[in-house]
């Protein structure tokens, strides 16, 4: 008995080694120095998709076009951009033949769906946020790119075109993660991106991550300055010159509002306006005393109404009902909604997939929304109470894949957002830092996230 535990152990010893060996001769045979392997050996190989079944990856901005809903684009943090023109029946991804294909901000021509402008370098700060290298712009829907400048500004949070003046568009810029660097704060081009003026430089750490603009008057605009730097040992949010800042000559000048805002450093900031009253102002502001600020006189003051700012260096997005003021979302980990201008939060339906990025609420059809989380794109067509998952597109997010020794060997993989099931979901590797995946949910939250909502029933819409 022990002479046959003995073998097994030294035939997996050997089998052990020879993994190793083999891995290391692949990296050897890898480096060009060393050997080349001839493109004939690889030409019978064809690589196929084999998961995962529920497809996901976190999606951080869309863009619809309001005359017709049914085309938008859903940019993802590593993944492209996504088009479709049939309301996510089918998809093209048009924006994977690019330099990078991490994109912080899409936004769409309001005249004109074919003028389509991208923002690479997802504008998030996790240890996997990767960076871009400036602006794109597409002419034809999205078959050619034209790169419009911007190199170094890496992370691209948001992007507004003038509805009035087309060739006017503004970027908020926030800059190198890891470093130091000038290009961030707010670019501003009048010739369609041909030249940009940097309307706004604070200085060379501190950027911009959001940017709106008046509906009743485009030159009018806030912005979200931000300060952030990552390192490998942690990382830092928020600075001296963080805070909103507002123009009303179109960029040219602008400066800081403070009036009932919190003192001193702060941090990420996200912002909406109420379209059909654009003196009610709404923004997420991140410090020991921060929360929901509203101000009813176009930003000259502000009144704190909530606490809530789940994890704000991940989210910071508010969103306002364009046909009703009292009706915000807030997005975080859960969706959270209000009914009574942001004073009470209740969770919208718990089924939606978790960490939400972006939300369209449809101006002619409240009831229509249109979300982008961690799990890929979601539809509403209840203000909330429940969601489709438009899950028919190749998108996923991997950290890490492996494969074991059995006989079929088994994949496993490290992948952020999907719902496949939980034996897929996790690597076969030690990954106790990753979350599971059980029967299509997931198996805990965050309970900071969770505490700040009141338990409420939903509302009768």
């Amino acid at each position: 008995m022990r002479l046959g535990v003995l073998i097994r152990y030294s035939l997996e010893v050997i089998m052990l080694m020879t993994l190793r060996t083999l891995t290391l001769l692949l990296v050897v045979s890898a480096t060009p120095a060393l050997a080349q392997i001839p493109d004939a050996l690889l030409d019978n190989f064809r690589p196929r998709e084999v998961g995962p079944a529920f497809m996901g990856g976190r999606t951080v901005d869309l863009a619809v076009y309001e005359e017709d809903p049914a085309i938008f684009y859903a940019a993802t943090a590593s993944g492209g951009l996504l088009k479709t023109v049939n309301g996510g029946n089918s998809w093209v991804n048009v924006f994977d033949r690019q330099s990078t294909v991490s994109i912080g901000d899409v936004a769409i021509n309001p005249t004109d769906h074919n003028v389509i402008w991208v923002g690479t370098g997802e504008a998030n700060n996790r240890q996997s946020s990767s960076w871009g290298d400036g602006i794109y712009k597409s002419t034809d829907g999205g078959r050619t790119w034209q790169h419009m400048g911007l190199r170094e500004s890496h992370h691209i949070g948001r992007i507004v075109v003038n509805p009035q003046d087309t060739d006017i568009v503004y970027v908020a810029a926030l800059g190198h993660l890891w470093g130091a660097n000038p290009e961030r704060g707010v670019f501003m081009t009048i010739d369609g991106g041909r030249n940009w003026q940097h309307v706004l430089s604070l200085n060379e750490d501190t950027g911009a991550v959001d940017l709106t603009m008046d509906p009743a008057n485009p030159k009018v605009l806030y912005a979200a300055a931000y300060q952030r730097r990552r390192s490998a040992w942690g990382f830092n949010g928020g600075g001296p010159h963080g805070g909103i800042y507002k123009t009303v000559d179109g960029g040219r000048t602008w400066r800081k509002l403070s009036n009932g805002l919190p003192e001193g450093p702060v941090g990420r900031i996200g912002l909406d306006i109420i379209r059909r009253n654009s003196k009610v102002v709404y923004a997420t502001v991140e410090h020991e005393e921060g929360g929901i600020f509203r101000s009813e006189d176009k930003g000259e003051t502000w009144t704190k109404v909530n606490s809530l700012n789940p994890r704000p260096m991940y989210y910071s997005q508010i969103r306002i009902d364009p046909n009703d003021e009292k009706r915000i979302y807030v997005l975080g980990t859960q969706l959270s909604v209000s009914d009574d201008a942001g004073r009470t939060f209740f969770e919208g339906d718990p089924e939606v997939h978790s960490d939400h990025h972006a939300l369209w609420i449809n101006p002619q059809n409240s009831r229509h929304l249109i979300d982008g989380n961690d799990g890929g794109v979601w539809v509403s067509r209840d203000r909330s109470q429940s969601w489709e998952h438009l899950n028919n597109y190749a998108m996923g997010q991997f950290y890490h894949v492996t494969v074991d020794m059995q006989q079929p060997y088994r994949i496993g993989w490290a992948e952020h957002g999907s719902r496949s099931p939980g034996h897929c979901k996790r690597t076969l590797a030690s990954d106790a830092g990753m979350r599971r995946h059980v029967r299509g949910r997931r198996s805990r939250r965050r309970p900071h996230d969770i505490h700040q909502l009141p338990e409420r029933p939903h509302r009768p819409i």
